[in-house]
């Protein structure tokens, strides 16, 4: 034994740590492609920090409510809620976003529950990258994952905070007041959901990340359930950073409109009027505020310039909008003629 063994090392010098080398190498890889496959977006933050974000950040203030079994989304939406001021705790939600027969909360009812609330929730693109901007910038993320052994169990957590260096991500979950996960094992449990995530803001604020068309509809859609002073308020913030944005100024004026704040309903289809000369829809319901404040002639001028064009999608509106301001003349008319 010890003379073929000399014999080996001795007549093969180079080629043993050659072949040795190149098996070791080809393992390596191999092993590389396993985990960049498990957890892509792991691996892809060692050469593609997000910019601008710091390596280590925490939000110390994230509130803490343990969550009981099949109860994480209550507990996780009221983390997030009672973040952003609202006095609020996991009691009251339960009936509002866990389905018994589930044992569990479906994305849709977080979403709902958040904007009853005055909060835009708004769901994150599917990045890391994403997440840990929002997290860097204050706001803590729910999240969801399937943190099953054997079979799936999905769960509810909110991150609120990372250090890249020591590869942490840390986490409200569970009866866990500041869970410490691996950058991998979150997002082997995250990835699961389709990489799930929202934030939930107080209509002041706009989240790091968010689009303009995205956070838009997000907002229109909390302003058809919120109370009007939220969804007005989240509006004016959306119009200061899109100004050009035609949805934003026309859900801004109804909502000026509903409250009885005419002025400045009229005001904002003005601007956008000026921004937007050819959209139909400014004009027609800038000549329905002029109308409502007495102004039936500028009115009329204005609805008839809008309504030239009977293949106008919003040719009928403008047609209402119309015999409304006619109605209203002959009616002043007549009282007039008495």
């Amino acid at each position: 034994m010890t003379t073929g063994l000399r014999a080996a090392v001795a007549d093969g010098p180079a080629r043993w740590p050659r072949v040795g080398l190149r098996a070791l190498l080809a393992t390596i890889a191999v092993l590389l492609a396993g985990c960049a496959q498990m957890v892509p977006q792991t691996m892809a933050l060692r050469s593609d920090w997000p910019w601008g974000v710091p390596q280590s950040s925490e939000i110390d203030a994230v509130p803490f409510f343990p969550q009981n079994d099949y109860q994480c989304g209550p507990a996780a939406l009221a983390t997030a809620l009672a973040f952003t001021g609202v006095a609020v705790t996991p009691a009251p939600l339960v009936d509002q976003v866990w389905l018994p027969g589930r044992r569990g909360s479906l994305q849709l009812e977080m979403l709902a529950a958040a904007r009853r609330h005055g909060r835009v929730s708004y769901v994150l693109s599917p990045r890391y990258g994403d997440l840990l901007r929002e997290v860097a910038a204050g706001n803590p993320v729910v999240v969801l994952q399937d943190v099953g052994l054997f079979g799936t169990r999905w769960h509810y957590a909110v991150v609120t905070g990372f250090d890249y260096p020591s590869g942490t991500v840390l986490l409200r979950s569970g009866t866990q007041a500041r869970r410490e996960m691996p950058f991998t094992a979150f997002e082997r449990s995250w990835m699961a959901s389709g990489y799930w995530a929202m934030v939930v803001m107080p209509p002041d604020r706009i989240p790091a990340t968010a689009t303009e068309d995205a956070w838009l509809n997000a907002v229109l859609a909390m302003g058809r359930v919120a109370d009007p002073r939220s969804a007005t308020m989240a509006l004016r913030n959306a119009l200061k950073r899109w100004p050009e944005n035609l949805a934003g100024a026309v859900g801004l004026a109804n909502q000026l409109h509903s409250a009885g704040d005419l002025e400045h309903a009229a005001d904002v289809l003005r601007e956008a009027r000026r921004r937007h000369p050819a959209s139909s829809i400014v004009a027609n319901n800038l000549a329905q505020v002029l109308s409502d404040m007495g102004r039936q002639q500028e009115a009329l001028a204005l609805i008839e310039q809008a309504g030239g064009d009977p293949r106008n999608p919003f040719a009928s509106e403008i047609r209402a909008t119309h015999d409304l301001i006619v109605e209203r003349l002959e009616s002043r008319a007549q009282g007039a003629g008495r």
